[in-house]
């Protein structure tokens, strides 16, 4: 169920809004079908619920996926099938946002001599998860050329649309979401693909406020953080089995948080 995320005491006219819309945002995936898909059917409930009192094209929830669906967890393909399926429910506006791993994984399609780097990020699971295996000499990047292809051909056409055609950010109300972060001092408009997907310690540690508040994903965190100008959504759902997602209407902000029965192995990065 959802909770509210840091309660009431923040002062009402310095609280962002959504300007009426209900908004949905998921923290990143990476691979973790088993909890995602809890997560969506309990946003999905929660949305038809407050659709019943809702009349008008305009009411229609929003939904926002924060980067990174693949790599280091064992079901990548299974999680972009899923958001395919939510994209096509009428009963959602869903945006998707691109990652730093799905920037990964498309210059593989197009350098194939970067898979050695892709597998140091987890890249190996998402092979697996399309029935691809990397090359026993890792090293050579002649070896990757073969594996690049094999990865080309299984890759379903749908799947390689979705990858392309990924957006750096959303804006609705007081809010801005993005994958990684923004840039301190440069306008939102302004932003460089880089920064949005890569940023992390000069947008972590910036006091000051943006143009909007923005919600991000990419660092991990135990619990989601909300400062005055931020709203980091990512808890390291393939290192800890937390998935979390906030849900954002009016000037409210609660979470949502599902947990896998099984913590993964090793840390997400």
């Amino acid at each position: 169920m959802f909770a509210r995320l840091f309660g009431r005491s923040r002062e009402r006219d310095l609280a962002p809004s959504t300007q009426g819309r209900l908004i949905y945002a998921v923290g990143d995936v990476h691979g973790r079908l088993d909890v995602l898909g809890p997560l969506l059917h309990d946003i999905a409930k929660d949305a038809v619920a407050a659709q019943s009192s809702a009349a008008g094209a305009d009411a229609r929830p929003m939904l926002v996926f924060l980067g990174d669906y693949v790599d280091r967890g064992p079901d990548s393909r299974g999680v972009v099938d899923l958001i395919l399926q939510m994209k096509s429910w009428p009963k959602f506006e869903v945006r998707v946002l691109k990652g730093n791993h799905e920037e990964a994984l498309l210059q593989f399609l197009d350098e194939p001599a970067f898979g050695a780097t892709w597998l140091e990020h987890g890249g190996a699971a998402t092979l697996a998860s399309y029935g691809v295996q990397p090359p026993a000499q890792r090293t050579d990047p002649q070896a990757w050329r073969p594996v690049r292809d094999a990865f080309a051909e299984a890759l379903p056409i749908d799947h390689l649309a979705f990858y392309r055609s990924l957006e750096l950010m959303v804006t609705e109300g007081d809010y801005a979401f993005v994958h990684a972060g923004v840039r301190p001092g440069v306008p939102l408009a302004q932003q460089t693909e880089r920064d949005l997907l890569w940023i992390r310690q000069e947008f972590l540690q910036e006091r000051g406020r943006f143009e909007k508040m923005i919600v991000h994903g990419h660092t991990p965190m135990e619990e989601p953080q909300l400062t005055a100008n931020r709203l980091g959504v990512d808890t390291g759902a393939y290192a800890t089995g937390v998935l979390t997602a906030v849900r954002l209407h009016h000037d409210e902000q609660e979470v949502l948080q599902v947990r896998a029965h099984r913590r993964a192995a090793q840390p997400a990065a």
